[in-house]
């Protein structure tokens, strides 16, 4: 199993755009990769609703110790308000179904989703299975027990 390579299948449906592409990177220096709307025409998302998007795509990380993270993209929160209906979304290494992604309009006015416009962002990170082991006691830090958000502003 070779840690950087993703396998990726093109998911075909009369429902979707035959216009299918693999995500791409927006610029050399891009994190994440875009992920784009696979549908027919365009949809509008109303104010403060919620709609599920299909990409056309299904991907197998197969390595347990790689996961995706499918964000929102900054500009579409920001301007528009369009965020994840779900805030993240949590691709495991086993996940094998389409790629779909929760759209949430939180802003005052309908949004307009055309297909093939990118709607939301993937990356790939590494996971860290950690054992854990029973202590009667932590060793004291300079934070030891102090609450929630004791570090003010």
């Amino acid at each position: 199993m070779n840690t950087n390579k993703i396998q990726i299948k093109f998911l075909s449906s009369s429902s979707i755009n035959r216009d299918v592409s693999l995500p791409e990177y927006a610029t050399p220096g891009s994190s994440a990769l875009d992920l784009k709307a696979c549908i027919n025409k365009k949809i509008i998302l109303p104010a403060k609703e919620v709609i599920l998007i299909p990409t056309g795509i299904s991907i197998y990380i197969e390595n347990p110790y790689i996961t995706a993270l499918i964000l929102p993209r900054s500009g579409l929160g920001h301007k528009n308000g369009i965020v994840l209906g779900n805030l993240v979304g949590l691709i495991d290494s086993d996940y094998q179904g389409e790629l779909m992604v929760s759209l949430w309009n939180r802003g005052k006015k309908n949004f307009c989703i055309s297909p093939n416009d990118r709607i939301a962002q993937i990356v790939f990170v590494p996971i860290i299975r950690p054992e854990f082991f029973i202590v009667k006691k932590f060793k004291k830090t300079i934070r030891f027990q102090s609450g929630f958000g004791h570090s003010g502003i």
